[in-house]
């Protein structure tokens, strides 16, 4: 993948976002994209960058770990964590990415606190996932327990708490979509109400097959794979 064919692919994209954008009243300039690079090679990461997306999302902490030896420092590149992080690989994970977007329980968030603590690593900027949709395979905070564990989490040290992470059900019925991003976007700013700590500046929501629903229901960074790099 070169890094003419990923411009030409974020031109499409990044009209699609600004007319979601617009039709809700919004700017364009208020969306991230953040690129999906789990699966494609250093290079992609490096077309990534030379077509001038400034951060890109992995899953897996070997995959990660292999990019980065490859690549060596990347300064005008974030790295977002944005899978499963099991506790056991925290240490590692806070070593490799600039912010981990899928903290997803309270002893996650611990383990991390923790870690940044005792290695005097500097203050980790993380998301709270969600699990609007209450599905049983997906982690995150419901509803009722949304804000509760935001305020517990904003409490630790060496952690900044600046957003939520939601994903939707894999579905194409709009109606769905628009319910769970809907929902995501009240618990943010419950919890900006609620939480004097929390941010709140950061919504993370929308991915390549529903991305347009969630920048209407007011996300603030895309997570784009497919759309920008083709299929893995």
């Amino acid at each position: 993948m070169t890094s003419d064919r990923i411009e030409a692919r974020l031109a499409r994209v990044t009209e699609r976002l600004a007319r979601a954008a617009q039709r809700v009243g919004r700017s364009p300039d208020e969306v991230e994209i953040l690129a999906v690079t789990k699966g494609h090679s250093k290079d992609a990461i490096e077309a990534v960058a030379e077509a001038g997306l400034g951060a890109i999302g992995e899953n897996r902490i070997p995959e990660a770990e292999a990019k980065r030896a490859e690549l060596g420092d990347t300064p005008d590149l974030a790295w977002h964590f944005i899978g499963r992080l099991q506790r056991n690989k925290a240490r590692r994970a806070l070593r490799l990415f600039d912010v981990i977007e899928s903290v997803d329980s309270v002893r996650l968030a611990e383990a991390l606190s923790r870690i940044v603590t005792e290695d005097e690593l500097p203050p980790m900027e993380v998301l709270v996932q969600l699990n609007p949709g209450g599905e049983d395979a997906k982690a995150g905070f419901g509803a009722e327990e949304a804000v509760r564990a935001v305020d517990a989490i904003c409490r630790l040290p060496g952690l900044k708490v600046t957003g939520l992470m939601a994903m939707a059900p894999f579905t194409t019925e709009e109606s769905v979509l628009r319910s769970v991003f809907r929902e995501a976007r009240e618990l943010l700013d419950r919890c900006k109400e609620e939480v004097p700590a929390f941010e709140g500046r950061v919504l993370s929501m929308g991915m390549s097959n529903d991305f347009e629903i969630a920048v209407e229901e007011g996300s603030t960074r895309v997570r784009l794979g497919t759309l920008i790099l083709g299929e893995r």
